[in-house]
């Protein structure tokens, strides 16, 4: 395949870095371009964490799914904390698509 690829932004809890790796192989392989954290600051990477860089990576999120066209929200068991809802929102206020892992 080559042409026009989907952008598609990876949006949850870095708690679920297993899950993260899973679904951008898998949306790669499918054709698409995949955006995702930076960092995994609640599996493994909270060395690193501080309040400024979680601003700062806040911030770079909205950043890709600016980028983006939809989001995939990896909602392993149904979670969704505040930082990813209030990225749902702002990509809903965007006009972005967004597909869930696990449906709602």
């Amino acid at each position: 395949m080559t042409g026009k690829y989907k952008v598609i932004t990876l949006c949850g809890s870095t708690r679920f870095k297993d899950a993260f790796l899973e679904q951008q192989q898998r949306l790669t392989l499918e054709g698409n371009i995949v955006l995702s954290v930076g960092m995994f600051g609640h599996s493994g990477d909270d060395a690193l964490w501080t309040e400024s860089t979680k601003a700062m990576l806040d911030d770079m999120h909205k950043r890709k799914i600016d980028m983006a066209d939809e989001i995939f929200v990896i909602n392993v068991g149904g979670y969704i904390g505040e930082s990813t809802r209030s990225e749902i929102e702002y990509a809903k206020r965007t006009g972005k698509a967004v597909r869930y892992l696990v449906d709602k």
